[in-house]
């Protein structure tokens, strides 16, 4: 847990100093995108799970899979476009880049580490 903390404490800083070093703030989206992405996959999980059918993907899951793909797609992509539109210098779009991956990958292990089990006997 303190492993986790630390790195998205790293996560938040490397996107937050792409934005202050430079005086732009809009490489902060991808510190809002990255946050985001985990939700739609965590709110369409459990719709449609049938235990006699679990072997067969429903609909509302790979809604929720689309989404969380879009926002991760998009998170990466956008310091790429600004810095390509040269709204925001190469190193800030690294770093940003850099800082949205560890802020995304925390996210996932912290729940995937802290995932609970469903129990036999519900």
């Amino acid at each position: 847990v303190i492993l986790l903390s630390f790195v998205l404490a790293v996560g938040f800083l490397l996107i937050i100093l792409s934005c202050a070093l430079w005086h732009n703030w809009l490489p902060l989206l991808v510190a809002l995108t990255f946050v985001l992405a985990p939700l739609p996959n965590a709110l369409f999980s459990h719709c449609g799970a049938d235990e006699y059918a679990s072997y067969e993907p429903s609909g509302p899951v790979d809604l929720g899979r689309f989404i969380t793909s879009i926002f991760v797609v998009t998170g990466f992509a956008l310091p790429i476009v600004l810095a390509h539109a040269e709204v925001i210098t190469n190193s800030a779009c690294v770093m940003s880049i850099l800082g949205g991956g560890l802020v995304y990958g925390t996210i996932l292990a912290y729940s995937a580490a802290f995932k609970q089990e469903e129990s036999e006997f519900e």
